[in-house]
């Protein structure tokens, strides 16, 4: 079977993978690549930043989130360049715990788990290998070996800070098994795995009269210590902690704020001064960066006592809003499809489209600015081309409210309702009606939402269903145009010729007899009003786009159908107006002829082979325009 091929190979790489050697080779080995001494925190921006970036719009996207997290790229870049960049360069902020705060369902738990994945898979690589003493159970750094008075001659020798002392079982380790002679101690590779809690751990708080601080850090083996004769003696306790096992990685502090106030205590020294304590035992050195996650009204009610001041200080915020771009939350929805087991239906295109928009507008807040309304802002924030407005003016938006997107409908919620929908409608196939349908039966069963609330999302349903109407009949009134590409441009060429004769103030000729002709101004104006363009404003339109055609003639471009935004919606509108007609009379017909019939076979070919519909949703889409259009 192919499969166990692949798992036998897999074995065989981890076995070429694992390294043991003595001290004294490690030392070679950190010689000729230090990246493996690097702390925690470094170790996770190198393996977010190995991963790759882009530069967009100024912005920088990070390729390792690129393939889970949508929308979030500011957000992103902040958590990458404010904690883990600093962090990696032991400056002060690796003191802190990072706190990921946000509504549900709106990306906390996929960035942690994507870190804890990362570093699974890093720590197999060169750059990201990892080596620790042998045996020990929290798979300490070798370099905790070089007594303190040496260090700062390593240091002198190698370029590489040590930080952390020798943890109890170790330092016994080293005098009873070897004598104090640290070029023998064993060193191994190991490979940080969540599974068999090696570097990665994940701390969950339960009911507090239960819970036991030693599911942080270790506890006494009663067990062993009649053979030991002592509760501190190292051997005789268990370094079996999420803080012990998490050392050299990362750990997850699930739902930190719910936690009893003890185990927090804990956090404390460990953040500020790189150990904790357990047992009956000196401090314990600890490499690790704690990440936790939360919603927003538990942190406003953590914050609010005044006993949680010192650990307040120690914590450092990152809010985690809810995607505010169309576009993104499509990808969210398509990404969760997927990963389901409704991956099998067929939903019509727009139908998830519609559902994003329904959920950014219950997120978005009403601008300040009085020409910006909620759809507006929306396809502003989706990178959108709106007339009058520029980038500087979305960030202006942005800047209105710097907490936006904190609170709105969830893409798990939209997620369910398509499920509804599917579910009751019983067949393999649904689209946007079904899904705007199934959202607003589900506004009347949603426990958490006002009377308030409920009314404004009606209304966006409303909204999103309008901007379904328009995107619908473009969607078939563009399918019944033949080769629509073709006429596009053949109408775009013909108005340039007729633009270009106009401003030039010379003549065309007739394309039939090569009679010298005025421009057609019938044809200029008929397309130029389809975008508002008026008999005052012609003039300037035009020269306008001279100037364009000349600009791009300077760069050895040739002037297309999308090279003006303005004139491609204007000819667009040009080619549908002078079609609607054929459309209403084709779609609406209830005994259609048989050149109607083939035209309307003829249009559901070309939805299914161009535009993603199958037979079902096809039909659906054609009934529903020749409808509006009968309004």
């Amino acid at each position: 079977m192919d499969i166990l091929n692949k798992v036998k190979q897999h074995r065989e790489e981890e076995q070429q993978l694992k390294w043991e050697g003595t001290f004294a080779e490690y030392l070679e080995i950190v010689k000729e690549h230090p990246e493996v001494a690097q702390t925690a925190h470094s170790r996770v921006y190198n393996m977010i930043k190995n991963s790759g970036l882009t530069e967009r719009d100024g912005r920088k996207m990070y390729n390792f989130f690129g393939e889970e997290i949508f929308g979030l790229e500011d957000t992103i870049e902040r958590l990458v360049e404010e904690y883990f960049h600093p962090a990696a360069k032991r400056l002060d902020v690796r003191k802190r715990i990072l706190l990921l705060m946000g509504p549900v369902s709106g990306g906390k738990s996929t960035i942690v788990t994507m870190l804890k994945r990362g570093l699974e898979q890093y720590s197999r690589t060169d750059e990201g290998a990892v080596y620790a003493i042998k045996g020990c159970p929290m798979h300490e750094d070798p370099l905790h070996l070089i007594p303190q008075h040496l260090r700062e001659d390593f240091y002198n020798e190698y370029g590489i800070r040590i930080e952390g002392h020798l943890s109890p079982l170790n330092a016994m380790r080293l005098e009873k098994e070897y004598g104090g002679r640290i070029e023998d101690v064993k060193v191994e590779r190991i490979f940080l795995s969540e599974d068999n809690r090696v570097g990665i751990g994940t701390f969950t708080p339960s009911d507090p009269k239960s819970q036991d601080i030693a599911d942080l850090t270790g506890s006494i083996d009663f067990s062993t210590i009649a053979e030991y004769g002592s509760e501190s003696d190292p051997r005789a306790y268990r370094f079996d902690g999420e803080l012990n096992k998490a050392n050299r990685g990362m750990m997850e502090f699930q739902e930190m704020l719910k936690c009893d106030e003890k185990f927090l205590w804990h956090l404390l020294s460990l953040t500020q001064e790189g150990n904790f304590k357990a047992g009956r035992f000196a401090l314990i050195s600890a490499d690790e960066l704690i990440v936790a996650h939360t919603n927003e009204a538990e942190y406003r009610s953590f914050i609010a006592n005044q006993k949680n001041e010192a650990l307040q200080s120690r914590i450092i915020v990152m809010p985690i809003p809810y995607n505010l771009k169309v576009s993104e939350e499509e990808r969210i929805y398509e990404k969760m499809i997927r990963e389901s087991d409704m991956a099998h239906v067929h939903i019509a295109p727009h139908a998830l489209r519609v559902a994003a928009i329904f959920s950014i507008l219950t997120r978005l807040e009403e601008s300040k600015k009085q020409s910006v309304d909620l759809v507006k802002k929306m396809r502003l924030y989706d990178g959108d081309n709106v007339e009058g407005y520029s980038q500087v003016d979305v960030d202006e938006l942005k800047k209105e409210y710097p907490d936006e997107g904190m609170n709105g409908i969830d893409p798990r919620y939209v997620i369910n309702r398509i499920s509804s929908a599917i579910i009751r409608k019983d067949v393999p196939s649904i689209n946007a009606l079904d899904v705007l349908r199934s959202l607003k039966e589900g506004l009347e069963q949603h426990p958490s939402i006002t009377d308030e609330d409920k009314e404004k999302y009606l209304n966006y349903i409303s909204v999103a269903r309008r901007e379904y109407d328009d995107i619908a009949k473009k969607e078939v009134q563009k399918a019944f145009v033949y080769s629509y590409e073709e006429s596009a441009r053949t109408l775009l060429d013909n108005y340039l010729d007729n633009v270009e004769a106009y401003c030039n103030k010379t003549k065309l000729p007739d394309p039939l007899t090569g009679e010298e002709m005025s421009p057609d101004e019938k044809l200029m104006r008929s397309i130029e009003e389809q975008i508002g363009i008026s008999e005052n404003a012609k003039k300037a339109f035009r020269e306008e786009i001279l100037i364009r055609i000349s600009a791009y003639a300077r760069k050895g471009k040739r002037f297309e159908y999308g090279s003006h935004e303005r004139l491609r919606e204007a000819i667009q509108k040009k080619l549908f107006a002078d079609l609607k007609d054929v459309v209403k009379i084709t779609t609406t017909s209830q005994t259609p002829d048989e050149s109607q019939l083939k035209k309307i076979n003829e249009v559901i070919a070309r939805l299914i082979d161009e535009y993603g519909y199958n037979s079902v949703s096809a039909n659906d889409l054609l009934r529903y325009v020749g409808s509006l259009l009968n309004r």
